[in-house]
């Protein structure tokens, strides 16, 4: 090989790898973002991480969308997300369900909540409301214990699944209260409330953000929510505590999470963004509608608020001796 050859050769091998360095070496993000929602379209997690993922994209002048992948109560979208390359392009919103309760109900829950997952930011925080179907006849939470008691297991109780926040807030309400019902779990809050509307289930122990349009057109009644005062979007709604029922004070709260072993960097841009986008006018506007009260916090202050519901839901679970389906 003649000395010209293999200098051109010697100048193609650098600018090659000068290429792959360059590649290399973009900033985080340079491709979309994908935010996994583990239960069905429609719910207060999946609305959530719509309303959040299009002021992220504006954010980092990248594209950032939503994924559901429903199933096993959560399961099944937890797992898919959490097991992903740990690289910043493969989130999860997570909520109380996925973090704390299902956590407690599942020995084979596909990660360890506080050891096994990067926590980015606390998004929002939302509480419970019990809404009933059109038509059963219960106007207040007296006549719906009263219901409830004259005909255990009568009245179906839906929730997004078994193992579920929704499920679990309705079982606590069933150990205080003295009732039993007829739990009837779906692939997600969505389909939960929609069969509600319809009619073909009782009640259920809703995220206010998911229900709270259908509440004002009428096409639900709510008997309470689980906020320690009225909710700021539901003036007329009793507090459970209003309601002679005390203690009952439970928030849901939603959130993002990444991978274990995300990189330091760029978990702070991700919580950065995310925190920004809760400044977004159309953020604030969503928010608003759905009576969500915005968060934001740092990824160590989320972790401890994980902790802490962690906890109380498994002590509430062993007191009340509460099991699956």
């Amino acid at each position: 090989m003649n000395l010209s050859l293999r200098v051109v050769q010697w100048v193609w091998v650098c600018l090659v790898g000068l290429g792959l360095g360059a590649v290399q070496a973009q900033p985080f993000p340079n491709k979309p973002i994908r935010i996994v929602v583990p239960f069905a379209p429609g719910g207060n997690v999946d609305v959530t991480a719509r309303v959040i993922s299009a002021a992220m994209t504006k954010q980092m002048n990248q594209t950032v969308f939503v994924e559901n992948k429903t199933g096993a109560g959560g399961k099944i979208g937890a797992e898919a997300a959490m097991r992903s390359p740990a690289d910043g392009y493969t989130l999860m919103m997570g909520s109380n369900s996925s973090l704390s309760v299902a956590p407690n109900f599942y020995a084979d829950w596909p990660y360890d909540p506080l050891n096994g997952l990067t926590p980015i930011a606390h998004l929002a925080s939302v509480p419970f409301v019990l809404i009933t179907r059109p038509g059963l006849g219960a106007k207040n939470m007296a006549d719906l214990v009263l219901m409830a008691k004259q005909k255990p297991g009568g009245l179906t109780m839906a929730s997004a699944g078994s193992g579920t926040s929704n499920q679990l807030v309705g079982e606590f309400f069933q150990s205080v209260t003295g009732t039993s019902l007829l739990h009837v779990p779906y692939k997600g809050a969505g389909p939960a409330l929609l069969d509600v509307l319809a009619g073909r289930v009782d009640i259920l122990f809703d995220q206010v953000s998911s229900s709270s349009n259908y509440i004002e057109q009428g096409k639900v009644e709510a008997l309470a929510v689980s906020s320690a005062v009225r909710w700021k979007s539901l003036p007329n709604v009793p507090t459970f505590v209003e309601s002679g029922i005390p203690g009952f004070v439970i928030t849901n709260f939603t959130g993002l999470v990444a991978p274990l072993g995300t990189p330091a960097d760029v978990l702070d841009k991700l919580n950065k963004a995310a925190i920004a986008a809760l400044q977004d006018e159309a953020v604030k506007k969503s928010f608003a509608t759905m009576g969500v009260e915005a968060v934001g916090s740092s990824p160590q202050q989320f972790s401890a608020l994980i902790k802490d519901d962690l906890q109380r839901w498994a002590a509430l679970i062993k007191e009340k001796n509460i099991k699956l389906d």
